[in-house]
């Protein structure tokens, strides 16, 4: 049984990208990369998740203000997030 990861970014990506190019190679074997969480809605790395059929989403901390921490926990609970 696999680990369900999940990856939080704000930028381009390039360390996502590694992870996804590992995964997809065989490197991590003990667990696959099921989301990425961004708290900016224009990080690429939201596309390069998209287009690795990784599911995204955006935690706007503008938005949640106090809650934003919870609103995360919440998320990795909702998607089952080890």
């Amino acid at each position: 049984m696999k680990t369900n990861i999940a990856v939080l970014v704000s930028g381009g990506g390039t360390n996502l990208q590694a992870l996804i190019d590992a995964q997809k190679e065989g490197i991590i074997k003990s667990g696959e990369i099921k989301l990425v969480i961004s708290n900016n809605p224009d990080a690429f790395a939201l596309e390069r998740a998209k287009k690795a059929d990784i599911a995204t989403l955006v935690c706007n901390k503008k938005e949640l203000g106090d809650k934003f921490e919870d609103a995360i926990i919440s998320v990795l609970e909702e998607n089952k997030i080890d």
